[in-house]
């Protein structure tokens, strides 16, 4: 049995390393926390939620898993930024910049997302349940898959 235990332990270990190294930087957070710029910065499962963010330059940064819930964006450049599975919920993203913006399975519920710009954009199995949508750009992007505001999903198509 104790062997047993051991030999699981040994076979977790580098799963553990391999998901701690994922991480967010903590120096990149705080960069982006004192200055709201973090171009190509690596905040993937970064606390982000509820914050100040309104003009931030996110060109380029690791945001996967991100909780970036309730936070203000407006006027944010996050273009081909990776939020990949992020938690977008309540956020404000009116004016935001999100041209070639990776978006797979993250979830904008109840998103403010009035004149962003979502040009060429990978929105697959994205959740945009009950977004604001006023003016938004949505050209080239990607819906496959997508829960558009009103709960309906869409098929595996490009929207143009």
């Amino acid at each position: 049995m104790k062997l047993t235990l051991f030999s699981v332990a040994i076979l977790l270990t580098p799963m553990w390393f391999a998901a701690s190294a994922q991480a967010y930087s903590p120096q990149d957070l705080e960069q982006l926390k004192q200055t709201r710029a973090c171009p190509r910065c690596d905040l993937s499962d970064a606390p982000l939620n509820q914050l100040n963010l309104s003009g931030a330059n996110l060109r380029g940064a690791n945001l996967t898993r991100a909780n970036l819930s309730q936070s203000n964006l407006t006027g944010a450049d996050l273009s081909g930024a990776n939020l990949d599975v992020a938690d977008l919920r309540g956020a404000n993203l009116t004016n935001a910049t999100l041209t070639g913006v990776n978006l797979r399975t993250a979830n904008l519920e109840n998103a403010d997302l009035t004149f962003a710009g979502f040009i060429a954009a990978n929105l697959e199995g994205a959740s945009l349940r009950g977004a604001r949508l006023l003016v938004t750009n949505f050209r080239g992007a990607k819906f496959r898959l997508t829960t558009m505001p009103n709960g309906v999903v869409t098929p595996d198509r490009r929207y143009w």
